[in-house]
């Protein structure tokens, strides 16, 4: 199977890379590509060296599927190009997700919804994806009526650049590195991810309110998000309470948890065992830990939930998507994953 990851030389770029070796996908032939100061530049993947190449050399090759982590007006540009010669494209940008002619894929919980029809298919935002993944199966039990979650999220969600000026920041040479935030980030909480909208909030935070949504297939979630950037490299995590309309039995809870494809429940605090970014650092599962009670509020759950936002928050998920494109036989030329 013919493969472009665009943006392959990006923090997200290179974990699919390592995402793509590490479940054997069927890559036979490797298309990277960036942007034109990095074509030729030479990418190891599999003990073989890849040199880069251009946008529309890759369109040429038409491959069979084209992983996109490039930014939003890369994608919106290039993406349909990359259609228009038959490759799927799994974009993790913000550019389609919340367009109604594409499909928002966690494929734990809406894999099914995908048809041969699908060239452009949407993958969600991070914090949205590992919120999503912990609660999907609750949903199905109880009914989720309102969501109320805080995040705290790694610097790698924005990129090279701002790992760039934590370290910087923390070897006391903040000067070392341009910024990635208006503010310094070492010892520090910066409550602004994104830009901010006329209502106030962030656009990181409009995102999980309209991607929760979608991708739960339910408008009448109510959920509210404040979007916090912290000085840690593992992973995102979330305070998240989750009001049910029905009741629910909290060691029941746990058992929907721990059958829940993807999640990893992390909870034992007689042990001081909670989900941490440290831990989640480089793993697939979406830990869940620090279930209780919201003994404010009846049919109301407090959780802790950490990921690896460049693993199953971005990489990960675009893989496994393109997994079960392969099984469910909508992507051409499709051979068996090992």
């Amino acid at each position: 199977m013919k493969v472009a990851v665009v943006g392959a030389t990006g923090l997200v770029g290179g974990e699919m890379l390592k995402v793509l070796a590490e479940r054997n996908f069927p890559v036979t032939e490797l298309l990277p590509v960036a942007s034109e100061k990095s074509v030729g530049q030479l990418i190891d993947f599999q003990g073989k060296k890849y040199p880069v190449v251009s946008m529309d050399a890759a369109i040429a090759a038409r491959p069979d599927v084209a992983i996109f982590s490039a930014g939003g007006s890369v994608s919106k540009e290039q993406a349909p190009r990359f259609a228009e010669v038959g490759t799927v494209v799994i974009d993790n940008s913000s550019a389609w997700r919340m367009d109604p002619t594409k499909k928002l894929v966690v494929p734990e919980i809406n894999a099914k919804e995908l048809t041969p029809d699908d060239k452009i298919i949407a993958n969600p935002n991070c914090s949205t994806i590992q919120m999503v993944l912990a609660v999907h199966k609750l949903h199905e039990a109880y009914k989720i009526k309102r969501i109320v979650v805080s995040t705290y999220q790694s610097v790698t969600g924005t990129g090279k650049k701002a790992v760039d000026q934590l370290m910087a920041e923390r070897a006391g040479t903040p000067d070392a590195a341009p910024k990635a935030y208006p503010h310094p980030i070492d010892l520090n909480v910066l409550p602004h991810i994104d830009v901010f909208e006329d209502n106030g909030y962030t656009k990181e935070e409009m995102k999980m309110v309209k991607e929760t949504k979608k991708i739960m297939g339910d408008d009448s979630i109510k959920v509210t998000a404040t979007a916090v950037r912290i000085p840690v490299m593992g992973g995102h995590s979330e305070a998240i309470n989750v009001e049910f309309e029905r009741d629910f039995d909290l060691q029941d809870v746990y058992r929907l948890l721990r059958e829940t494809d993807g999640v990893e429940v992390v909870d034992d605090v007689a042990n001081n065992q909670y989900p941490m970014p440290k831990d989640a650092h480089g793993k697939d599962a979406v830990l869940v830990g620090r279930l209780r009670r919201d003994e404010s509020q009846a049919n109301t759950l407090n959780m802790w939930v950490v990921a690896d936002n460049l693993r199953k928050g971005a990489a990960t998920n675009a893989v496994q998507i393109a997994e079960h494109m392969i099984k469910l036989g909508l992507l051409k030329e499709a051979v068996a994953v090992s």
